[in-house]
């Protein structure tokens, strides 16, 4: 019976196989040829239907054989009815080509606008833009697993970044060039940096949910600003839409960290955002009560939720003259990382550093990141147009280092557990905001022959951290059984006040002329800008000392409010180098021509760039050069080739010169001692000029999808990096600096590659650096008397920041039809120099690591879907390493000295989960 039922089944098969197959096919734009994704597809008089894919695919299954009407519609597009015959099978590869609906093209062309956020708009810019450029699209940032600007930005070829102390991205490096050599741009404005030394913008300040979408160049044209030699990231804000829309979500997550372990967490209600000295006058003697308690009364719990939000409204009125938009971001969350560090140094005749204590971190931080944004355009006529352009956001931090450190080099004895220990904590609130705004005004005159566009700016950046706390208390562990004991006996602490404001004032004009010259069109630009940066720094610092010394933790106090302190500087620290103002003007003007025909496009010109940098120290401590300036102009040309092979490829080659300004902190002769050393400023540090030179293939088959194979060389002259120097005036003390150093290498190799089939797409991307830098370092030997001795020799190694490889696959998936998004993307970045040592071969390099996200999403026919976002699935630590080990280290608990590296730091960060709902209307 089972045969004769086998031979039924198998012939019915045979005869549905025989009366069904499969009809495939591609739909695209008949105007430009791009795909069209998500276009419906059925056959008529069947329960037939799809959607297209990301490349503009479909395929219909089991379709009976037989004559049909195919059906294939899209929004604001001419549905078309074609008639396919299943029976004679040769429709079953089609090509149906949808036009624009004639009645509706002024709509479709302010949808363009609407949809400037989508992918196929990313595409385009690359393709069409001047500059060597990459975008990563608004609905790319939507849909993927980061919430702020750095950890998008990570997914750009040639594109790494640092992460801060909870495993987030915070600044970008580009090409292999440190942040410093980059510089940040809202809407194509350059903004102010609220970083308490540098001039470089922290991207994690930026909720990713208010782009647009993120535009990386990596070459200069001479109507952009010139001191950028990496590139420039330029954030394009979201813009207003044809009709109302209402964009909202909400989502809340953990962190794997903090349900394996508790939060710390302190009082930070009540903290004075002054000193003491700012309150009461400056010879006011402050005491303990001048002081929170709060900074010293600590909690283990277990956090609430991570939350996070942002709502978009945006409208257009008066018949599409007026424009609004409005978008905010929040976002409160709980990350942390728990770390191992190993403080080392250079002694005796070692070629190689030993290890003198272990310190194991636990870190505790809570991020509120707050984000808004408006704009506000006014379309008078045809040929003139205002924008208002308004940029806020504030990442406030509020973080604790719990640490307990053994001392290896003072009665350290493993095989009995016994040691030195020092326990210290810190609790530092710090408080960051830029804002930005803009009047922008866009006007054409003489038939459009000449464009003008004007823009007045305001902007200022703020850097705040009051009564940054840290106390310690001195152990002694007596053997492994024993709980180690802390006595007050030696303790320290500090309150400190820093403070910083940027504050820029600046005009932009811009001139397009267009006349014809032999037959073709050109293009003659000039214009110019003027800024007015003023940057007032702040610091004051207090000492206090136990009012006990023979106190013991767990017995006689069991909190620090318990405890009484002595102030030893009453008055404070005011009157220090760190206090200080300063201030630079840059005046620029350009002149730039582009033409472009059938074959090739042609960008040249050049930029002239005048700078007057200034500093006052306003409480010198016997510094010889208490006010100092800098003063110089810079000519900067260009030049731009673009050669269409064909409509859809491209060679793109362009040269361009640039500078690298050192920042005020750098040029200020300050002195302070950080925690591991001591760091001086350089009135002498010059700036970086860079010649850059850029060769890309560029292919563009369709919309969606992107071949791009360059390379790039640059030679930057008097590059500016820190280094460990001793001090001739006192002995082996050393400390840290800025200088310049000769001049510098750097050339690579970039692939960047996307491609969908269907509902699957790949985005990959590749690059190669490599970079050669040549600075003094210190090497140790004996001399004819047998006495240690140190010599400066030169060394060859990579500049500061640059990964040899960097590498991203995301795996994309994409069902239109169901309202599925999903991805797993991933990222290497190969080691590099973390920090440069003084002494040779001894530099710190961070290893090589991979990081893994994912996110997924899933749409609803009411406007609703919802999403879910995981960050570092594999727990990726940050390592940090020296190439070498010493004996000396044999001893040490826990060292890893595997491999030939010994390791120095190591950080862990855990996973974080993410799950929310969208709502768009």
């Amino acid at each position: 019976m089972n045969k004769y039922l086998q031979t039924l089944l198998f012939l019915l098969l045979c005869v549905t196989a025989a009366n069904a197959t499969k009809l495939k096919g591609h739909v695209y734009d008949r105007k430009t040829g791009e795909p069209m994704v998500g276009a419906t597809v059925s056959l008529d008089k069947t329960n037939k239907a799809t959607t297209t894919g990301l490349d503009g695919s479909f395929e219909l299954k089991d379709v009976p054989k037989g004559i049909f009407n195919l059906r294939v519609s899209y929004i604001m597009f001419k549905t078309v009815i074609q008639e396919v015959d299943i029976e004679k099978g040769d429709n079953l590869q089609l090509k149906i080509y949808l036009e624009e609906a004639g009645k509706s093209l002024q709509e479709v062309t302010i949808s363009t606008k609407k949809n400037a956020s989508s992918e196929n708009t990313a595409r385009r810019l690359e393709q069409q833009s001047t500059q060597v450029l990459n975008v990563v699209s608004g609905k790319a940032i939507e849909i993927s697993p980061d919430l702020t600007v750095a950890n998008v930005i990570a997914r750009v070829s040639g594109v790494s970044v640092e992460r801060n102390s909870n495993g987030d991205g915070q600044y970008a490096i580009l090409r292999g060039m440190d942040k410093r050599y980059n510089y940040t741009l809202v809407n194509g404005v350059k903004i102010p940096s609220p970083d308490n030394k540098y001039r470089y913008v922290p991207l994690d300040i930026f909720p990713s949910d208010l782009l647009d979408r993120l535009e990386v160049y990596k070459s200069l044209t001479p109507n952009m600003e010139g001191d950028a030699v990496g590139g420039a990231v330029n954030m394009v804000m979201k813009d207003a839409p044809d009709r109302l829309t209402v964009n909202a979500n909400i989502a809340a997550g953990y962190s794997q960290l903090f349900i394996d372990r508790k939060f710390m967490s302190y009082d930070y209600s009540g903290i004075n955002y002054k000193s003491p000295s700012e309150i009461h006058g400056k010879s006011y003697q402050a005491t303990q009560n001048d002081f929170s308690k709060g900074t010293l009364s600590y909690a283990l719990k277990h956090p609430v939720p991570n939350v996070v939000g942002s709502l978009t409204l945006g409208q257009r009125f008066f018949d599409n003259k007026l424009g609004v938009l409005v978008a905010g971001s929040y976002q409160n969350t709980y990350r942390g990382s728990n770390s191992v560090f190993y403080n080392s140094q250079v002694v005796s005749t070692d070629k190689f550093a030993s290890i003198t204590s272990r310190s194991d971190r636990q870190y505790s931080e809570q991020q509120k990141r707050y984000g808004l944004f408006s704009k506000v355009d006014y379309v008078i006529d045809s040929r003139n147009k205002l924008s208002l352009f308004n940029t806020y956001v504030n990442l406030t931090n509020i973080q604790v280092r719990d640490e307990i450190s053994t001392n290896f080099s003072t009665n350290y004895e493993p095989e009995k557990g016994n040691a030195q220990l020092s326990y210290s904590t810190r609790s530092r609130l710090t408080e960051q905001q830029i804002y930005n705004g803009m009047l922008r005004g866009d006007h054409k005159l003489f038939d459009d022959k000449l464009k003008i566009q004007w823009s007045a700016v305001y902007s200022s950046a703020e850097n705040e951290v009051p009564d940054n706390t840290t106390i310690s208390l001195n152990g002694v562990r007596e053997n492994f059984i024993n709980r180690p004991t802390f006595l007050t006996n030696g303790t320290s602490l500090t309150h400190r006040w820093e403070r910083n404001t940027d504050e820029d004032k600046a005009g932009y004009l811009d001139l397009t002329y267009t006349a014809p010259v032999a037959g073709v069109n050109v293009d003659f630009s000039a214009g110019g800008l003027y800024r007015d940066k003023q940057r007032s720094s702040f610091y004051n610092n207090y000492a206090l000392t136990a009012a006990n010394p023979d106190l013991q933790y767990g017995k006689d106090f069991q909190n620090y409010t318990d405890l009484s302190f002595n102030v030893t500087n009453p008055t404070g620290a005011v009157n220090n180098p760190l206090t200080y103002d300063a201030s630079e003007k840059i005046s620029a003007g350009y002149g730039m021509f582009k033409f472009t025909t059938k074959t090739v496009q042609v960008v040249g010109g050049a930029r002239v760039e005048h700078t007057d940098q200034g500093y006052n120290m306003l409480f010198p401590q016997g510094e010889p050069r208490p006010q100092g300036s800098q003063v110089y102009t810079d000519v900067l040309p260009s030049l731009t080739l673009k050669y269409f092979l064909t409509d859809k490829e491209q060679l793109h080659a362009s040269y361009f010169r640039s500078v690298n300004r050192p920042g005020f902190y750098e040029i200020v002769p300050s002195k302070i001692v950080n925690e591991e050393y001591e760091e001086r400023g350089n009135p002498d540090l010059k700036r970086a000029i860079a010649d850059n030179f850029d060769l890309r293939y560029e292919l563009f088959p369709s919309a969606s999808t992107q071949l791009l194979v360059g390379g790039f060389y640059k030679t930057i002259k008097d590059p500016i990096e820190y280094i460990f120097k001793p001090d001739a005036t006192r002995g082996q003390d050393i400390y840290y600096t800025p200088g310049n150093f000769g001049t510098a290498h750097n050339y690579g190799l970039e692939l960047d590659f996307i491609k969908f089939f269907n509902k699957f797409g790949v985005k990959a991307n590749y690059t190669y650096t490599h970079s050669r830098i040549t600075t003094p370092k210190s090497s140790r030997y004996i001399d004819a008397n047998g006495n240690p001795q140190l010599e400066s020799v030169n060394q060859t190694r990579p500049l500061y920041g640059q990964s040899e490889h960097i590498a991203n696959v995301s795996l994309l998936y994409k069902d239109t039809k169901k309202g599925w998004d999903a991805q797993l993307a991933t990222s290497y970045t190969g080691p590099r120099i973390n920090t440069v040592s003084q002494f040779l071969d001894n530099d710190l390099w961070q290893k090589g690591f991979i990081q893994m996200d994912a996110s997924a999403e899933k749409r609803f026919k009411s406007g609703i879907s919802v999403f879910v976002k995981a960050g570092n699935l594999l727990n990726t630590p940050n390592k940090l390493f020296i190439k070498g080990t010493n004996a000396a280290n044999a001893n040490v608990e826990g060292i890893d000295e595997s491999n030939g590296h010994t390791l120095i730091r190591s950080d862990y960060y855990k996973q974080t989960y993410l799950i929310g709902v969208r709502y768009k209307l």
